[in-house]
Order: C-alpha cells, then sequence, then structure tokens
C-alpha cells in the first residue's frame, strides 16, 4: 500500500514540476536575462531596419520644407529603370564573388600549413592575424600608400625589377576594380584562416594515420579525410565571406571612393551617396531594401543547404 500511494504522489508531482506554477516565473526570469542583449539588437539593428523599409515608401530629401509623403512604391519603379544602380550591382557581385573565392582557396592553403606541426608555428600564426585586428580605414590608408603611384612601395618595387612604374592603380579604368579586390583578399584572408584551422583540428588524427598506414597520399587524405569534416565549416564562412564582401563601404570608400568613373562604385557606395551627397533619403532606403532582398535570399539558400547537409548527414 505504500508503495502504491508513493507511486500515485510522484505521478501527480511529475506535471506540476514539468509545467506548473512555478514556469511562468523562470520564463520571466529568462527574458530577463536576455534583455540585456536584445535592447541593443532592437535599438540599434531592427530599428533602423524597419525605418528604412518605411522610408523607401516615402519622397523623403533633406532640406525639404515640405512633409514628407507617402509614394508608395515609386521609388521601386525608378530602380527599376535606374541603369547606373543595377551597374553598382554588377560591380558589387564581381567585387563579392572577386574577394570570396580567392580569399577561401588562399586562407585554406595557410591553414593547411598552420596546422602543420613546424617550428614557431604560434609566430605565424599571430602574423597570419594581423590584417584583421586592423580597422578597415587604416588597410585602406595603408594600401593607398602601397600604390601610389610616385613613390609607393608596388612602384619602387617594380621600378627595380625592371617592370615600369608610375601607373596609377587606383585611377585607372582598368586596374581599380582588380587592385581594390587584392585589398578585400588581403584584409579579410586571416578570418576565413582561424575558421578553417579550428575546422582542421578537429578532425581525428587517428583517421588520418589510418589512412597513411593503407598508402593513401597527401591529396587522397585531404579528399576523403581532410574535406569532409571541413566542409560544414567551409560552407559556413563563405557564405558569411559572400555576404559581408557584398555589404562592403568602408575600404572601398577609403581606396578609390566609388571611382574612377564608377568603375569601383559598390551598391552601398552608391547608396551613400544618393542619401549623403544628393539628399534623396527615400530612393537611397529603397535601394537598401532591395539589397537586403538580395542578402536575405543569400541567407536562404544557404539555411536550406545547411538543413539538407544535415539531413543527409
Amino acid at each position: 500500500m505504500t508503495l502504491v500511494t508513493a507511486t500515485k504522489r510522484s505521478a501527480q508531482r511529475t506535471p506540476r514540476a514539468a509545467g506548473g506554477p512555478d514556469r511562468p516565473l523562470r520564463d520571466r526570469g529568462a527574458w530577463f536575462l536576455v534583455l540585456p542583449a536584445l535592447i541593443p539588437i532592437l535599438v540599434l539593428s531592427v530599428g533602423p531596419l524597419l525605418y528604412g523599409i518605411l522610408l523607401a515608401f516615402t519622397d523623403s530629401q533633406s532640406g525639404r520644407t515640405q512633409p514628407t509623403r507617402w509614394i508608395g512604391g515609386l521609388n521601386f519603379q525608378d530602380l527599376l529603370h535606374d541603369t547606373l544602380f543595377w551597374e553598382s550591382f554588377r560591380i558589387g557581385l564581381v567585387w563579392a564573388v572577386g574577394v570570396t573565392v580567392p580569399q577561401f582557396l588562399l586562407a585554406l592553403g595557410l591553414a593547411l600549413l598552420l596546422g602543420q606541426d613546424l617550428r614557431l608555428r604560434w609566430l605565424a600564426r599571430a602574423l597570419a592575424i594581423i590584417p584583421w585586428a586592423m580597422p578597415e580605414v587604416v588597410v585602406g590608408i595603408m594600401w593607398r600608400l602601397v600604390y601610389n603611384p610616385d613613390a609607393g612601395v608596388l612602384t619602387e618595387t617594380l621600378h627595380d625589377l625592371g617592370l615600369g612604374g608610375g601607373h596609377d592603380w587606383l585611377s585607372g579604368l582598368g586596374t581599380a576594380l582588380p587592385a581594390v579586390i587584392v585589398v578585400g583578399v588581403w584584409a579579410g584572408m586571416p578570418q576565413t584562416t582561424v575558421a578553417l584551422l579550428a575546422g582542421l583540428q578537429n578532425t581525428p588524427r587517428e583517421l588520418h594515420e589510418a589512412a597513411a598506414v593503407d598508402g593513401a597520399g597527401a591529396w587522397r587524405r585531404f579528399r576523403t579525410v581532410t574535406w569532409p569534416a571541413l566542409r560544414p565549416v567551409a560552407l559556413a564562412i563563405t557564405a558569411l565571406n559572400l555576404i559581408w564582401n557584398f555589404n562592403s563601404f568602408a575600404l572601398v570608400y577609403v581606396l578609390t571612393g566609388g571611382g574612377p568613373g564608377g568603375r569601383t562604385r559598390l551598391p552601398m557606395l552608391f547608396a551613400y551617396e544618393e542619401a549623403f551627397r544628393y539628399g534623396q533619403f527615400g530612393y537611397a532606403a529603397a535601394m537598401g531594401c532591395v539589397m537586403v532582398a538580395v542578402i536575405s535570399v543569400l541567407l536562404a539558400l544557404f539555411l536550406v543547404g545547411r538543413l539538407r547537409g544535415g539531413d543527409d548527414a
């Protein structure tokens, strides 16, 4: 009788413990702990985003004496026929892909090298992340000095090698975008290297040793052991790099300001000029909405790929 009574009492207490009157208190306590991190996100990210979307449907301009009017989708209709914006969009895609692909390949090679048991490996790893610690404005100023046509490091090196010199790399119509892409690759490679190096260190060493015992060469070990373990990290960092590079502003703004002749005018630079040079806040907000939509599509594709990859695993 005692055992049966105790079993009934425990059965009666179990639902109360799982979802009893104490659970709302726990939920309120959890929300209270999350608020310090949630409030800055709502105020500094979600709020301006919603305001920008609202602004895209108005004719807001700087110095306007008349009240701002609601114009519906007129700004978006104008964007459809704005060849300069779509040209900047094309340049942005070329920039994003042109930076992301070499960035990943070079970072993969560097991560494989730094993952080896080398002397002074700690020093090499510290030096590899120096560009990551530098602000983009400082990187842009430094590379402007490197590309200086009169006394830049690149000009002096080419002159000493007998390959000519004095070329203004950042002002040439055919060299400005490739020169800026080189800087973007150099500046963003450390974070990709760190992510890939972390993925390499999570690969069990026993698998490499077993493959080596079976007679597998370096390339086969990379293809059958290293890459399958590294693929989730590689997919994540590549997708994030593509989004970050497409949203670049400060680095290109310091290097070229969008010139020459708009050859390096990324979508962010175009929207910035429309808003703060020409005062077309509503039109610039519409550009921002288009870029947010593109980034959302990229994120959706990334998440779908991650989910499918998890299902296959």
